[in-house]
């Protein structure tokens, strides 16, 4: 092994993973369940949300179970803040095993709950429960691996390395889609209903447990950083007032853009596009398979021409271009001509995400790293990227749709303001490309 090869502090043993690409196999396998688990509830929610929410018409019924996906999102803040000071204090390892743990068992709790008609009031309240520790565990999830595949990615290569951390992230969605294309094949929309939305989350459960194996042999890297006194405290963050608010800035648009054309855009063809559900499944996993094999590319690209440059861009596109692509893809008559649109919004999309983790944890050191990008990054996806469907559902049933397509614009500006102000990470970032 060729000296330098590795991170300053990065500790090794006989049995752990000792090359950095096997070592982001690793830590992605679980970033992949936990997101396939967390997205599991956005695409079964056309089929289960009569048994939680049996009263009003299907738009109030996903009106409900897009607010319970929202309240995960408001967990996420909590979960950056106590897997980030894990992370920065005990060790990325400890904490991405903890979060995958954790995850199984609010998928399990979810595809194991009674509904409305069993047990009345307590069926979403339970729902409710399972989300918020889902929520929780995804909120440590995000800042620890994006860390952690920063860290041990090569010098000069990090934006193509840290893009993985996407690629399974959508990878996550994409098994989410999958899974339910496969199950509707084998099932009607009545048995989908009535107990096929619950299967999703049994896989799940059971790939966390698989992905808990895999993290067990990665290798630590902050064994330094680890020692120093500010590490994972909230005081040590304060001490870049500027990366906090440059990075809430970007993440605010980044989010908000990404789950708008991923996990709201489903309803939205179904209840705008007037699609039918197994249609928009299908065009939905198209897209999302072609967005995913791209991020690698992006990511390399951001290698050449900087993560500044790139975020630049993102918010120049997404803001002029989110009002005119929403009001097409409302009206899009074929599967194709949707599958069209929705695909350039995505790589309009992709400037940020592909880059998303790295951009962030390039503009902090090393000992406040971990909780520094997962905090900031769980505030401003809480805020934003959570709260899409509710706000966009919230806007179609007061009949005003289209002001939701001018908040996304406006959410990107505010993003693209942020990148300007950025320092370019290739002479002042904390990681040397």
């Amino acid at each position: 092994m060729k000296a330098g090869f590795f991170p300053s502090g990065f500790h090794m043993s006989d049995h752990k993973i000792h090359n950095p690409v096997l070592a982001i196999v690793g830590a992605s396998s679980g970033n992949l369940v936990e997101w396939y688990d967390f997205y599991a509830y956005s695409f079964t929610s056309l089929y289960f949300a009569a048994a939680f929410f049996p009263k009003g018409d299907p738009t109030s019924q996903l009106l409900n179970t897009a607010g319970i996906f929202a309240v995960g999102f408001f967990m996420r803040p909590l979960g950056g803040w106590l897997f980030g000071r894990i992370a920065d204090r005990l060790g990325r390892r400890t904490s991405m095993m903890i979060s995958v743990l954790m995850m199984c068992f609010g998928s399990l709790m979810v595809g194991l709950l009674p509904t409305y008609a069993s047990i009345g009031f307590w069926a979403p309240f339970l729902l409710l429960l399972a989300r918020l520790i889902q929520g929780l565990s995804v909120g440590g999830e995000y800042g620890t691996s994006a860390t952690y595949m920063s860290e041990v990615a090569v010098a000069g290569k990090r934006g193509f390395y840290a893009s993985f951390q996407y690629v399974t992230l959508i990878g996550g969605q994409l098994l989410a889609t999958l899974v339910l294309v496969a199950l509707l094949q084998f099932l009607t929309p009545d048995e989908m209903r009535a107990w096929g939305w619950r299967i999703p989350f049994f896989i799940g459960a059971a790939a966390a447990l698989v992905a808990l194996f895999l993290r067990r042999a990665l290798v630590e890297t902050a064994t330094e950083a680890s020692k120093s006194e500010k590490a994972g405290t909230i005081r040590g963050i304060l001490e870049h007032p500027r990366a906090l608010l440059t990075v809430l800035g970007y993440t605010a648009g980044g989010s908000l853009a990404f789950y708008t054309y991923t996990t709201y855009m489903q309803k939205y063809l179904v209840n705008t596009a007037h699609m039918n559900a197994e249609t928009a499944t299908l065009v939905m996993t198209a897209v999302l398979f072609c967005f995913m094999i791209i991020q690698p590319a992006f990511g390399a690209l951001s290698d050449r021409i900087g993560r500044r440059n790139m975020m630049i861009i993102f918010g120049t596109v997404t803001m002029v271009g989110t009002v005119p692509l929403m009001t097409a893809i409302g009206r899009v008559a074929a599967p194709a001509e949707a599958f069209g649109l929705v695909l350039a919004a995505l790589v309009g999309v992709s400037f940020y995400t592909s880059i998303s983790g790295i951009v962030k944890a390039e503009m902090f050191p090393p000992e406040i790293r971990a909780l520094a990008v997962g905090l900031s990054y769980a505030i401003g996806n809480a805020a934003f990227g959570g709260t899409a469907e509710y706000v966009a559902l919230l806007f179609k049933s007061n009949g005003h749709e289209s002001a939701f397509f001018w908040y996304v614009a406006i959410i990107c500006a505010i993003a693209l303001a942020a990148s300007w102000i950025m320092p370019d990470s290739r002479r002042h970032g904390y990681l040397k490309a």
